[in-house]
């Protein structure tokens, strides 16, 4: 089948290949999104009067046999086809003739694999959101049975006050449920659609951009047609930096709990399914999934600073630069997800050695409780300070869950408020199955259940 822009010639079969890249292979996880951005765009050029509404709906049901064989393995993206559009372009008019040569009327690949990611993007965003809310409520699950399991608070890695495992695990909740935060900003960012903007600077047709919009259940359509082609890489990388947060917690999460359930530390123990072997030493049980997390946090890194350095320094309107972002994109949003979930199963999996906890307790940790405990009893702070810090061999061992219980300010040891985070935890989860919900009717109205 021919290249949708194909004229009187052939492209060079190296340039080809260079040219085409992976999108052949990306652009499958693509293919509903292109076949939900074809049925709008086919019902707006109905709305047009470029095409009847029967040939609109004609194509839609098409669109959808597209889907049904993907999802059944039976609609693939030949490299010759170079990407989704063409090959979903080939499928509709070789079932439907000369109909399917007008679904191109009005836009560009450019608008195309915009609104595809974006579709991809949102969905994706929402599985983030998911995932982290899985791993938050793992976490405070863990927080709430360990508010008395005293742990040994350390700062520079050293011994240096009582803490809890529920301050511990509430710490990590609270953080990942501000990274959902920032996932739902980005969200809302791409939540705006860019179909009609075509090769950035619009078309002599009278498309309606936010009728469009709707079918597709964005918020709004992007208003500027140039600057919808100009936020290509700027919005992936608002997405990837979201998910770079993410992976920032997850990455400090995954070093404590393999320092932790090292055998000198023996606080945490994580159950042998969860573990790795070794193909030498019969004893092993890597954390082998714990490390990869702290390893792709890095991956997600290049990913995020990969789109930023290729989209800094394009002219504007669309450029091939832009094909390279795809990857990165889609991959960092998927690695992301996967992590959260392996944490998610790490925390909910874990089992807490509480002797162990209490057993690394020595009579230094309450060092500045007794400095504090003087200042109570109408000792200035750096008298009491200097006093126990000449005297530290004097100090004698305290109970470390007393301890942990005295602490009752807002969010201490004894008032962790896991409320204010379940509250989050439950808006973020009514968020996104919210949007799924919507996603899957606007699936329904375009393509059919």
């Amino acid at each position: 089948m021919p290249k949708i822009w194909q004229k009187d010639y052939d492209l060079n079969a190296e340039i080809e290949a260079y040219t085409v890249g992976e999108d052949h292979v990306l652009d499958m996880d693509l293919v509903e999104a292109d076949c939900l951005g074809s049925a709008a765009h086919a019902l707006t050029l109905a709305r047009a009067k470029v095409l009847k509404k029967a040939e609109a709906d004609r194509l839609r049901r098409e669109l959808a046999r597209v889907v049904r064989d993907w999802r059944k393995g039976k609609f693939r993206i030949k490299r010759s086809e170079e990407d989704v559009h063409t090959a979903v372009e080939n499928r509709l008019t070789k079932k439907l003739g000369v109909l399917g040569k007008k679904i191109h009327t009005g836009r560009s690949r450019n608008d195309q694999v915009i609104v595809d990611l974006r579709l991809w993007g949102k969905a994706a965003l929402l599985e983030l959101v998911s995932a982290c809310c899985e791993a938050a409520g793992a976490l405070l699950k863990l927080a709430a049975r360990g508010k008395d399991w005293p742990l040994v608070g350390r700062t520079h890695m050293q011994r240096a006050m009582p803490s809890s495992v529920g301050l511990w695990a509430g710490a990590f909740a609270e953080s990942l449920l501000d990274d959902v935060d920032l996932v739902r900003g980005a969200y809302d960012l791409i939540d705006r659609s860019p179909l009609g903007s075509a090769a950035s600077y619009g078309v002599p047709v009278p498309l309606d951009r936010a009728y469009t919009a709707r079918l597709l259940g964005f918020a709004s359509a992007q208003n500027n047609v140039l600057y919808a082609n100009n936020s290509r890489g700027k919005f992936e990388a608002v997405c990837l930096s979201a998910a770079a947060q993410v992976m920032l917690d997850l990455s400090k999460l995954a070093q404590d709990l393999i320092l932790w359930s090292m055998p000198e530390f023996g606080y945490f123990q994580l159950p042998r399914e969860l573990c790795s072997g070794s193909s030498i030493m019969p004893q092993k049980k890597n954390p082998c999934g714990l490390e990869l997390v702290r390893a792709k946090t890095a991956t997600v890194y290049s990913q995020l600073f990969a789109v930023l350095e290729i989209a800094r320094g394009l002219p504007s309107g669309y450029n091939r630069d832009n094909q390279e972002t795809k990857g990165f994109f889609m991959r960092g949003l998927g690695t992301a997800t996967a992590s959260a979930r392996v944490a998610a199963l790490s925390v909910s999996k874990l089992k807490v050695n509480v002797k162990a906890l209490k057993a690394a307790f020595h009579p230094e940790v309450f060092a500045t409780d007794e400095a504090l405990d003087m200042v109570l009893a109408g000792v200035p702070f750096r008298d009491a300070y200097k006093q126990v810090g000449l005297n530290l061999e004097k100090l004698a061992d305290r109970d470390p869950v007393a301890a942990i219980r005295r602490k009752k300010s807002v969010g201490g040891t004894a008032n962790l408020n896991l409320g204010f985070a379940k509250r989050k935890l439950a808006a973020a989860g009514r968020f996104a199955a919210a949007a799924k919900r919507r996603t899957a009717a606007m699936r329904g109205k375009l393509l059919g259940r």
